[in-house]
């Protein structure tokens, strides 16, 4: 909580997300003035990005958690808050390891690059070097100690869009969340793994609310 009063929320964007994310801006415009949203772009580096938002969550001292897609890992890492999560990729660093040491061969982290070149502006600069990549295996490790599977304390909720097509190819499992935060933590919404604008209002926003009530 600000020293007025506000409610802090820490949002942790997804891959190639950053300060000007969508969700985090209709959050920002409809939340209203006793809310304050904190996104900032981290490193793709999880290494790095693990310890800037360890940083970030020790200044602002938030009220509230939220991780989206990728970055519900580093998400589920900062002890000590409720957690709400958005498409949570908790297979994504798995997908990485793979990825690594495919990247040994020429040629295949220039087309990773290129392939997921995110959009300008404040944006996560993506490069899929493997030395990079391989560093998810420790830093997937070390999160998922702060889950009740191992006996944190904290409170989790997850959304999952119906028609996700990361679902289909196993990035995005709700098998994977259900095993490490148990029955009744989250919703399967009729929509994609980019929360349409819709159930931002009609789902997060009111279990944002209810969260910090």
């Amino acid at each position: 909580m600000t020293p007025d009063g506000k409610k802090v929320i820490l949002y942790v964007h997804g891959m190639g997300g950053g300060g000007d994310s969508r969700i985090p801006s209709i959050l920002k415009d409809s939340l209203g003035p006793g809310f304050e949203v904190v996104i900032r772009t981290y490193d793709f580096d999880p290494e790095i990005a693990r310890r800037q938002l360890f940083s970030w969550a020790g200044e602002v001292k938030p009220d509230l958690v939220i991780g989206e897609s990728m970055g519900a890992t580093h998400a589920i890492a900062l002890k000590g808050y409720p957690h709400i999560f958005v498409s949570p990729s908790l297979n994504a660093p798995r997908f990485f390891r793979v990825l690594a040491w495919l990247s040994f061969i020429p040629g295949v982290t220039p087309f990773f690059d290129r392939h997921y070149k995110p959009r300008e502006g404040d944006r996560q600069k993506l490069h899929f070097a493997p030395r990079t990549l391989l560093k998810w295996k420790e830093v997937y490790h070390s999160a998922m100690l702060n889950t009740p599977l191992n006996g944190s304390a904290d409170s989790f909720y997850a959304f999952f869009g119906r028609h996700d097509a990361f679902r289909r190819s196993g990035v995005v499992l709700v098998r994977t969340w259900r095993k490490y935060f148990g029955d009744g933590t989250w919703t399967i919404y009729d929509g994609s793994h980019f929360m349409e604008e819709e159930y931002i209002h009609s789902l997060l926003i009111p279990k944002i609310l209810s969260t910090l009530k």
